[in-house]
């Protein structure tokens, strides 16, 4: 019976991707009516279910923290392209597109993603154990790369308004590639005990046990896979978005909410991942999907507009107002106060979400 329930599994898993992606390119570009609206939220969240197991079999296969980072890169670069696609096609609108975006994954991940993950693991398990020096290290780059590409802008004085001048932003895009760069040497060869579970007696994880690995064949079919649905979400997100952009506007939302529901789709292959992570005590996995990604998030993409700058004709406004650059500091220190004992009961995690949830009431009511 088992057996038969994972052969069904591995069956709709690699069917929905596939479906996923041809119901893309039959729908791009067009205005979907509402009957087809519905059966491609469907599909979206197919993909989304069929992504988080192919993440874990590659996971389980090559092992942390190779697992996670693989699920962060593959969803942030698809997003990337996706963002500088409408970049080009949105004209002066899109100026603060790639801000908004970018903010969106940081709020998400760091409160959204680690809060829920945090009080999952907590209420299950008593409190949360993590190892403080790999995460301390990823919540270290990620403010340091929030705070270069989206809070200098508004101070500095070379250019009117929010925006880096083109020497500014290309320092800026070379940081970001520079500290990302670090931190994936760091995680993945340098320190990688850092980033691995561990044992409520602080003992490195360095596989599980209870499952026996798939093979290479299996892994790389599921890599396949992964990008395939990965590409399905992000695409259908932003097929659907039109009609999220109506229902947005007729309910009286500002138009940034539009953005703040595509990072929520866009990003939930990632957030079940880490719950599932969660709920197995592997609370380092959760916090390695949720830092990589918004590290990823920031470090692919302020380079991606950098160089797409070069030929978009209106101006690029990085610079965050002030309301989101004190909710950005705000969940620095909280961020740094929950990492350093390494280990969080249901506190810390109600604190991360109640940031969450004042994100998505302040993006709904600025």
């Amino acid at each position: 019976m088992i057996v038969r329930l994972r052969s069904l599994t591995a069956r709709w898993t690699a069917v929905v991707p596939v479906v996923a992606v041809v119901m893309l390119i039959f729908t791009w570009g067009r205005e979907l009516p509402g009957a087809l609206v519905a059966l491609v939220t469907v599909l979206l969240a197919g993909a989304v279910l069929a992504a988080v197991h192919h993440a874990e079999v590659v996971a389980h296969r090559v092992g942390e923290p190779f697992g996670s980072l693989v699920l962060a890169v593959a969803v942030t670069i698809i997003e990337v392209a996706l963002i500088v696609t409408l970049m080009l096609d949105g004209g002066d609108k899109s100026a603060t597109l790639a801000r908004d975006t970018v903010f969106a994954a940081v709020m998400i991940t760091c409160n959204g993603v680690v809060g829920f993950s945090l009080l999952v693991a907590s209420l299950r398990h008593k409190t949360a154990v993590f190892n403080p020096e790999g995460t301390g290290a990823a919540l270290a780059t990620v403010a340091t790369l929030a705070s270069l590409s989206l809070v200098l802008p508004t101070f500095t004085t070379s250019k009117p308004g929010p925006e880096f001048s083109p020497a500014q932003l290309t320092f800026a895009a070379i940081s970001s590639l520079v500290l990302y760069g670090l931190f994936v040497t760091t995680q993945t060869v340098r320190h990688r005990d850092y980033f691995l579970p561990i044992t409520r007696q602080g003992e490195v994880i360095r596989a599980d046990d209870h499952a026996e690995a798939p093979s290479t064949r299996t892994a790389v079919a599921s890599l396949a896979l992964l990008a395939t649905a990965l590409v399905g979400v992000v695409g259908l997100a932003k097929g659907v978005s039109p009609t999220i952009e109506s229902g947005v506007t007729a309910a009286g939302m500002p138009p940034a909410v539009v953005g703040v529901i595509i990072a929520l789709l866009v990003l939930l292959p990632e957030t079940i991942a880490a719950v599932r992570a969660a709920r197995r005590d592997r609370v380092q996995t959760s916090l390695n999907l949720a830092l990589g990604s918004a590290m990823a998030s920031i470090g692919l993409t302020i380079p991606a507009v950098a160089l797409a700058s070069l030929w978009l004709s209106g101006p690029l406004v990085l610079g965050l107002g002030p309301l989101h650059m004190v909710l950005l500091a705000l969940t620095i220190v909280v961020s740094s106060l929950t990492v350093v004992p390494g280990r969080a009961t249901p506190l810390q995690g109600g604190v991360h979400m109640v940031l969450f949830a004042a994100y998505l009431e302040l993006a709904v009511n600025p």
